[in-house]
């Protein structure tokens, strides 16, 4: 232990006998009420320390999840708590949260989102095949209209609906390719135009 760290370790075990002092003078015969203010005081400092420790995390929630630049050109994604990159498109008016997935060759809606968007995976031939992360899914091809990034039209995209256990729906590379750079860097996936 050095020179400082040993000052810096008696001045605080001189205040705390300063204030600890006071203390007991000033609450003579109520110790238990001081005793009781100051562990609400310390319960309120450790809040306020763990809030300020763990606000990356909720900026990332709070904070929105995608940004878009320079008229449309460029798209900044931040990475979620579990390491992927999400992007909410809105078809035909309804906002549909994808996982961005460049091992996908296309892009596949889950029956819940395609279910959300009016298409009805009980009237589909389900004739193609994918193979996921959860095993192998068949797939119907469909084709969405009206589709939206942040209020920029992005025409209309070619899709399938995954018939089997898919959690989300994943923008695969035949949408990413819209884009003529992908860059991942400090945490962040830019797409560029």
């Amino acid at each position: 232990m050095g020179e400082w760290e040993f000052g810096r370790l008696v001045y605080l075990g001189l205040l705390l006998v300063a204030v600890g002092g006071w203390l007991v003078v000033e609450h003579r015969g109520r110790i238990g009420a001081a005793l009781r203010q100051l562990l609400a005081w310390g319960l309120l400092f450790l809040g306020v320390v763990a809030a300020y420790g763990l606000w990356s995390d909720i900026r990332t929630q709070v904070a929105p999840r995608q940004s878009v630049m320079e008229a449309g050109t460029q798209i900044e994604l931040p990475r979620a708590p579990d390491g992927h990159y999400y992007l909410t498109l809105h078809i035909a008016g309804t906002p549909v949260r994808f996982m961005v997935d460049t091992g996908a060759t296309e892009v596949v809606l889950s029956d819940r989102d395609a279910r959300r968007l009016g298409i009805d995976p009980e009237t589909l031939v389900f004739t193609g095949r994918a193979q996921t992360a959860n095993g192998v899914i068949r797939t119907a091809r469909v084709r969405l209209d009206e589709v939206t990034l942040d209020g920029f039209p992005e025409g209309r995209i070619a899709a399938s609906v995954g018939d089997g256990p898919l959690g989300m729906s994943l923008l695969g590379m035949d949408y990413l390719n819209r884009f003529s750079r992908i860059e991942i860097a400090a945490g962040r996936l830019v797409l560029t135009r």
